[in-house]
């Protein structure tokens, strides 16, 4: 678990971040994996058999960062597709595509004129805004459930408790080659990211994610509570945990 402090690439913002992962109380392994640099910041949740998860979270927060890093210039949305497809092609090759995982995430990007986070998912974990006392998902989960209650079979109650809540619908290097999903926001002071995987989001509600972002202390401290808090409601499964503040020069 780390704090650190980055300028921004526009000079005028410098951006403050924590972040860890834990196990579980109930998993052998952890099979997430996350890439933090001074402008991306991702997590994968990889699932398959015993290590395979390990291998395609791994592999797939691997190609991210070296895409990221070998650009010759600025990110864009297609850059970024071709950095999930060649993580979709090294998990196939390495695991026979009996293993997967999920990516999430943003960089910095300029776009329409402005210092915009491109956010980017694949999978249920997830990426959130906490702005002006609201917390906002920037992602739509791929998942099963999802699904369900877009089509009004279940509440959004039922989604936490619901027996497929696990069963992804989209995934890197298992099942059909599907691109991601992108989103452009602006990036303002005052702004707080939370990028994680469905270890937080499986233990606890927006409400209470929400109260924690809000408690003001430092992104590396609000990592820590978030994971514990996490951990007291049953700790059922990996849990990994980004928070990235956004504050004037």
């Amino acid at each position: 678990m780390s704090d650190e402090q980055q300028p921004s690439p526009d000079g005028g913002l410098y951006l403050d971040y924590g972040y860890g992962s834990h196990v579980g109380l109930r998993r052998e392994l952890n099979e997430d994996s996350s890439v933090v640099t001074d402008s991306l910041f991702a997590v994968a949740d990889g699932m398959g058999g015993h290590e395979a998860g390990e291998v395609a979270s791994a592999l797939a927060v691997q190609a991210l960062a070296e895409g990221w890093d070998a650009a010759p210039g600025p990110i864009s949305q297609v850059d970024l597709q071709a950095f999930l497809d060649d993580a979709d092609e090294r998990i196939r090759e390495a695991t026979g595509a009996k293993a997967g995982t999920t990516l999430t995430g943003a960089v910095l990007v300029e776009a329409q004129d402005q210092l915009q986070w491109l956010v980017f998912n694949i999978g249920d974990s997830r990426t959130y805004l906490h702005q002006d006392g609201t917390l906002r998902q920037l992602t739509r989960d791929h998942s099963q459930v999802q699904e369900m209650f877009e089509s009004g079979i279940i509440t959004a109650e039922e989604i936490r408790d619901h027996p497929n809540r696990n069963v992804i619908t989209r995934a890197l290097g298992a099942g059909d080659l599907l691109s991601g999903d992108y989103t452009l926001t602006p990036v303002t002071a005052g702004q707080r990211l939370l990028v994680c995987s469905d270890g937080l989001t499986g233990e606890l509600t927006d409400a209470q994610i929400a109260d924690i972002l809000a408690a003001g202390r430092s992104p590396q401290d609000t990592v820590d509570w978030l994971i514990h808090q996490s951990l007291r409601e049953g700790g059922r499964d990996n849990v990994t945990v980004i928070v990235v503040d956004v504050r004037d020069g």
